[in-house]
């Protein structure tokens, strides 16, 4: 009995793992896939608290979430080398708007790293600047160089493509100086299609 008992667990447990293997090998990015399997519950532990938050601002949860994935890694207690804080690495300036828009006076710095707070502002933020950018042909490219790299930065690439109002949006990727804005971006947008594909929230 014994003997029959732990030949079925074992059966059990390489056909669980063969299903993994399957998954990530059919994946269309097996890298993440395979940091989703081992993180799970890190990966997945936002989702419902993203999408409530993307519904209250008309935000596509799943470009929430891909800017969660590259700001942080799913960590909520991530702080960054120029103080940006929590799950999409808000700043101390961007939240202070936050809380004197939307009257939240007792806001303090140190709230960035509670979930909700955090994606409460990132997702504000983000929210003005796809509004900023609305009539644009693809407002999310010219909302992340502004989430990533401040407005004054993609008004003075803007300007730099001499494009005036026609500029589109791969007018302004090949006009940013930062690489890593570039970076940034192309990663998210990535991320963002790879989630809509695998229909992740």
């Amino acid at each position: 009995m014994f003997r029959f008992i732990r030949n079925t667990i074992l059966i059990l447990f390489f056909a669980a793992l063969a299903a993994v293997g399957i998954f990530i090998c059919l994946s269309a990015d097996p890298s993440y896939a395979f940091h989703e399997v081992v993180g799970f519950p890190r990966y997945h532990r936002y989702d419902s608290l993203i999408r409530e938050v993307g519904q209250k601002y008309g935000v596509d949860p799943m470009l929430i979430k891909a800017i969660v994935w590259r700001e942080s890694a799913f960590r909520p207690d991530m702080i960054g080398k120029n103080g940006e804080r929590g799950l999409m690495q808000v700043t101390v300036a961007a939240a202070s708007d936050w809380a004197r828009e939307t009257k939240h006076p007792t806001f303090v710095p140190t709230d960035l790293l509670s979930p909700r707070v955090n994606l409460e502002v990132g997702t504000w933020y983000l929210k003005k600047a796809l509004a900023h950018y609305a009539g644009r042909d693809d407002p999310i490219t010219f909302a992340l160089a502004e989430y990533n790299a401040g407005k004054s930065r993609v008004n003075k690439w803007v300007s730099d493509t001499n494009e005036g109002s026609s500029i589109t949006a791969g007018d302004l990727r090949d006009s940013i100086s930062f690489p890593s804005t570039r970076g940034y971006v192309d990663a998210i947008i990535d991320r963002y299609h790879f989630y809509q594909h695998q229909h992740h929230l």
